[in-house]
């Protein structure tokens, strides 16, 4: 691996787990946040290898900062790194290179995929530690489902703006 690519790498690791800890409106079970960025960007610029590395080390390192490790932290480790593959193999399969409708179409995809796993792990972390209700789980599914709907979309519209410039940086 090329040290650029690996610096790059490390930074998209780092920048997530800011924008996880720091980027991020949490209300209750929903939160708002821009912390998928850098796992989309890295998944888009290098494909699901890396896209995968980037949304586990971290959703790893967000966890341990944010709740240290426990039983359920390698669930909560799922959403970002299947967003991080989903995203890498879809832009690999394009080259690479992908239309504006085509990255929105990943971008949401991925979101719609992330809200359902977040959902799953809600519940079985709600399940291990005894806290489960029904509303608290299941009752902010439509809202989280539009959220990451409309932050897909404006991630997936600064997506190419990002990974152009960056592109040329690596290619250099």
């Amino acid at each position: 691996m090329k040290p650029k690519r690996l610096v790059t790498i490390a930074m998209l690791v780092a920048m997530y787990v800011v924008l996880s800890l720091f980027g991020t409106i949490r209300l209750g079970s929903m939160n708002i946040s821009v912390a998928s960025l850098p796992i989309i960007v890295g998944g888009a610029l290098f494909g699901p290898i890396d896209g995968l590395l980037i949304g586990l080390l971290g959703s790893f390192m967000e966890q341990m900062l944010t709740y240290g490790i426990t039983v359920t932290t390698p669930l909560w480790m799922i959403p970002a790194t299947v967003r991080g593959l989903m995203v890498g193999a879809f832009a690999k399969h394009h080259g690479f290179e992908m239309s504006f409708k085509q990255t929105q179409f990943i971008t949401i995809l991925s979101a719609l995929v992330v809200t359902a796993i977040n959902t799953v792990v809600m519940y079985l972390d709600a399940k291990i530690y005894g806290y489960y209700t029904f509303a608290g789980v299941f009752g902010t599914v439509v809202p989280r489902i539009i959220s990451g709907v409309i932050t897909a979309f404006i991630l997936g519209a600064l997506l190419p703006y990002i990974v152009k410039p960056l592109r040329n940086y690596l290619a250099k």
